[in-house]
């Protein structure tokens, strides 16, 4: 399991993102060198874990437990071969491209080491946003629109992570596995539960102590509202 590259974005100003400040970072290109991997300021709004890379929009990105997105190279190439076209690393705005890595099967609250320093820990997946597929140009086939086409396909979502060591890392350092904890809620099924399956929300909550703020706060309300999940016209 290896890290291929450490991809970060600078702000942009462009028409397809819902930012208050009209821009975004998800333009993440592989930096060459060691970079350093820390948790954001906890006196900021916002801020990514990764250092030279921006976050433009604190409403969904960035912070403290979304602080580092990763996602696997297998899965970038299973979406060059759909969209018929080259996707280098970073291309999802991922700042994590990883090799090896079963990213989307990790379990909430398992933690990764890489290189010799740095440990992150996972809290949940991506939710797909405007800026996204503006940022792809990818309006779908079938008149499925890129979000919907991402959030339904088989691939995954990437691991949201939140950083417990700091450290610097590198293209080329090894990623290895350190822990994982005693539940079944992994990266892929936390998705379908917050996208396409919301009654299967309440059995998230087990993972709750390690869970991403917003992707928690779902699975509250939703458990709060349908107990179980068996409501009538739960799913969202």
């Amino acid at each position: 399991m290896t890290l291929l590259s450490v991809n970060a974005g600078r702000a942009k100003a462009v028409g397809y993102t819902d930012s208050a400040s009209g821009t975004t970072g998800i333009d993440k290109r592989p930096v060459d060198g060691p970079v350093r991997i820390q948790a954001p300021d906890p006196g900021g709004v916002g801020g990514s874990g990764v250092a030279g890379d921006t976050v433009c929009d604190p409403r969904f990105h960035g912070g403290a437990d979304r602080a580092v997105y990763a996602f696997a190279r297998e899965d970038l190439d299973r979406w060059e071969r759909e969209l018929g076209r080259e996707l280098a690393n970073g291309s999802f705005g991922e700042n994590l491209t990883t090799s090896g890595l079963d990213v989307n099967g990790a379990l909430i609250g398992e933690r990764w080491r890489i290189g010799e320093d740095v440990v992150v820990e996972v809290t949940g997946g991506r939710i797909p946003c405007r800026t996204f597929q503006g940022h792809l140009e990818e309006k779908g086939v079938d008149a499925k629109g890129w979000v919907r086409r991402f959030t339904q396909a088989e691939a995954g979502p990437g691991a949201l992570l939140r950083v417990i060591e700091p450290g610097e890392v590198r293209a080329g350092d090894p990623v290895t596995v350190v822990h994982r904890p005693d539940h079944g809620v992994t990266v892929a099924f936390l998705h379908r539960a917050a996208t396409t399956e919301r009654r299967l929300l309440p059995e998230t909550l087990v993972a709750a102590a390690w869970m991403e703020s917003g992707l928690l706060a779902l699975a509250r309300q939703y458990a709060e509202k349908y107990g179980d999940g068996d409501g009538a016209g739960a799913d969202g």
